[in-house]
C-alpha cells in the first residue's frame, strides 16, 4: 500500500515538474551558419531535452542573414560564421550589446567525393583533369573568403579561378562537389569529419596560416533580448556538453 502511494507520488510530482518546464517553454528563431548545420542539430536537441526550450533553426550564408535581419527577419539569434557580422550588427542596433561571442573557430578543406582524389598538400588544384572547383561566394559566406585568401597566398588564385564554380553558401559547395558537378571543392571539415560516420570521399585541410581565421560568433538580436528561450541557448552554447559537441565536429573553442 506504501509503495502504491509512493508511485502514485513521484508520478504527480514528475507530472507537476513537466507542467513547469511547458508553462516556461518557449521557441527561438535561430540563423545559423551553413558549416554549423551538423552540431547545432545535436545541440539544439540536447538543449531542448533539457530545457524545454525549442530553436528553430534557418540554415544558410551569414551574409544572407545579414540582409535578411536588416530587412526585417524575425530571428533572434545569430550564429554567424564570422565575427564581423554581428559586430556591425551590435553597431546598427540590430543586436544586444555584451552578448556577442566566439562559439567556434572554422578549419577549411579542400575536399572531394571521390576517395584518394584529393592529395595530402593540396595539389591536386593544379591538375588539368580537374575542371570545376566548388567555391562559396566570398562576399557572402566567410570560408568562400578564407579559400580565395589561402589560394592568393599560394599564388594559386589565377590559375585556378577560371575553373571556379560559385555557391552561395558552404552547403551548395557541399552539395556542388556531392552531385559531381565539382570534382574538388573547399568547405568546411565539420561537413566531412562527422563524428560517427564514416570519412566521406577525400580531403586536405587547409593550412591556417594561409587564410584569416575563421571566427565564428554567436549574437542575441534585439528581437531576441526579452525572449528566455534566446538567452538561453546562448548560455547553453557554452556549457561544457555543447562545447564537446562542437569539438566533435573538428572545431577550435
Amino acid at each position: 500500500m506504501q509503495t502504491s502511494k509512493y508511485i502514485r507520488h513521484i508520478a504527480s510530482c514528475a507530472i507537476f515538474f513537466g507542467l513547469c518546464i511547458g508553462l516556461h517553454a518557449a521557441e527561438v528563431q535561430v540563423a545559423v551558419a551553413a558549416n554549423f548545420a551538423g552540431p547545432f542539430e545535436k545541440i539544439a536537441a540536447d538543449f531542448a531535452a533539457e530545457t524545454g526550450h525549442k530553436a528553430i533553426a534557418s540554415v544558410g550564408a551569414t551574409g544572407k542573414f545579414y540582409a535578411q535581419i536588416k530587412n526585417g527577419a524575425p530571428f533572434e539569434v545569430l550564429l554567424a560564421a564570422d565575427d564581423e557580422t554581428p559586430k556591425k550588427l551590435i553597431a546598427e542596433a540590430d543586436g544586444v550589446a555584451g552578448s556577442q561571442f566566439t562559439y567556434a573557430r572554422g578549419k577549411l578543406v579542400l575536399w572531394s567525393a571521390t576517395p584518394g582524389l584529393v592529395d595530402d598538400k593540396g595539389a591536386v588544384l593544379t591538375r588539368s583533369d580537374i575542371t570545376h572547383i566548388a567555391i562559396c561566394d566570398p562576399k557572402l559566406a566567410p570560408y568562400g573568403l578564407a579559400a580565395e585568401e589561402a589560394l592568393k597566398a599560394s599564388k594559386l588564385y589565377d590559375v585556378v579561378k577560371p575553373k571556379f564554380v560559385t555557391a552561395e553558401s558552404i552547403a551548395q559547395a557541399f552539395q556542388f562537389v556531392s552531385s559531381g558537378n565539382a570534382e574538388i571543392g573547399f568547405v568546411a571539415l565539420s561537413q566531412v569529419a562527422v563524428p560517427g560516420k564514416p570519412q566521406q570521399g577525400s580531403y586536405w585541410i587547409v593550412p591556417a596560416n594561409l587564410y584569416s581565421p575563421i571566427q565564428q560568433d554567436a549574437l542575441l538580436l534585439k528581437k531576441g533580448e526579452v525572449n528566455p528561450a534566446a538567452t538561453a541557448l546562448l548560455k547553453y552554447l557554452k556549457s561544457d556538453k555543447a562545447r564537446a559537441v562542437i569539438k566533435s565536429y573538428g572545431y577550435e573553442l
